[in-house]
């Protein structure tokens, strides 16, 4: 850690105990030393650590415990009254747990108590049946951080490939419907402002995908593309912005196209998630950009069907870590120098 500026402990949320976040997060703790990463705590319940993992555990009463405990054992907040946590079934106990440790987490976050949040696999499923009416996780941060959710980009990394989708988790058939010039404009700002503060890239490159085959084909096969993608990046280059295209999304993810641009810009869910998951599947990482906070998550599920047999692979929960913790360093930096 010699060089780096010094930030706050991290705060895990540990998801839905009976999904796999118990176990990567122990795995985690274990690679610390391998993968440099900074001290951070889980919250969650006690009980669905000890159901997967025999090594060391410390429970904490406050993040401020965290860093003292964090080299010898596994620093946990506990939340929750689970009592006996059984891998791969979650119930409506599991999905509270999972809430309450995720607002936990923001809380702490929000008011500097942690670095910043990194936020276990839940169970989108589980939490509804016990109240929870946001379309993600995210949706859930951003609100109570104060920010809408027109101001917050989920943006997809891995160690070649940052996409955003500009439209998320909605049916196919509505997509055309929802796609503007003021969505595309508002996502592109927090984007290439998100580029800046949280990955150091002083000018970012934007590069758009088209929403219909071949980018429409001069607006043979759809109109999108020049009546409404064409003018919202001319306009983004007016101020500024280095954004390109719109392109056919089939050329955009090839390893020479991806050397062209910081972050591709996607009209929909699996235009952005199917080549991020590709080529990152173990190793991605969810981030929420134009938060206050420091936001991310290992880009993949609750994995139920294998909790509790220990072949979780932690890679993306590991990165989701050393994302967050360069994340909050870079700005801890650039505060330092009175940067944005």
């Amino acid at each position: 850690m010699s060089g780096r500026t010094p930030i706050r402990p991290l705060a895990i949320s540990m998801g839905d105990p009976a999904g796999i976040g118990p176990e990567i997060i122990a795995k985690s703790w274990k690679a610390r030393e391998l993968h440099s990463l900074a001290p951070f705590f889980v919250i969650g319940n006690p009980h669905a650590i000890t159901a997967v993992w025999d090594g060391p555990l410390a429970k904490i009463g406050s993040p401020d415990e965290a860093a003292a405990a964090f080299e010898t054992a596994l620093p946990i907040l506990p939340v929750g009254e689970v009592g006996d946590v059984v891998p791969g079934r979650p119930n409506g106990d599991s999905a509270r747990v999972a809430l309450q440790a995720l607002e936990i987490g923001v809380g702490l976050a929000r008011s500097s108590a942690a670095g910043a949040l990194v936020t276990g696999p839940v169970s989108k499923a589980q939490l509804y049946d016990v109240g929870f009416t946001h379309p993600g996780q995210t949706e859930f941060v951003a609100e109570r951080c104060g920010i809408s959710a027109d101001h917050a980009v989920m943006m997809l990394a891995g160690p070649t490939l940052r996409v955003v989708p500009m439209t998320v988790h909605v049916a196919l058939a509505q997509v055309p419907a929802l796609v503007s010039q003021d969505l595309i404009l508002s996502k592109a700002r927090v984007t290439a402002r998100g580029l800046l503060r949280n990955f150091g890239i002083e000018r970012p490159r934007l590069a758009f995908a088209g929403l219909n085959p071949h980018a429409g084909e001069s607006g043979a096969i759809g109109r999108e593309e020049v009546d409404i993608l064409a003018p919202a990046i001319a306009q983004l280059r007016e101020e500024g912005i280095d954004a390109v295209g719109p392109f056919s999304a089939d050329t955009m993810f090839h390893a020479r196209a991806r050397a062209g641009y910081d972050a591709a810009l996607c009209l929909y869910h699996d235009q952005a998630l199917i080549p991020i998951k590709t080529l990152h599947f173990d190793d991605g990482v969810n981030i929420t950009l134009g938060l206050p906070i420091v936001r991310t998550s290992p880009d993949h599920g609750t994995a139920f069907n294998i909790a509790g047999t220990d072949q979780a692979d932690p890679g993306a929960m590991i990165a989701a870590i050393r994302m967050a913790q360069m994340a909050a360093e870079r700005r801890e930096a650039t505060a330092a120098v009175g940067l944005p």
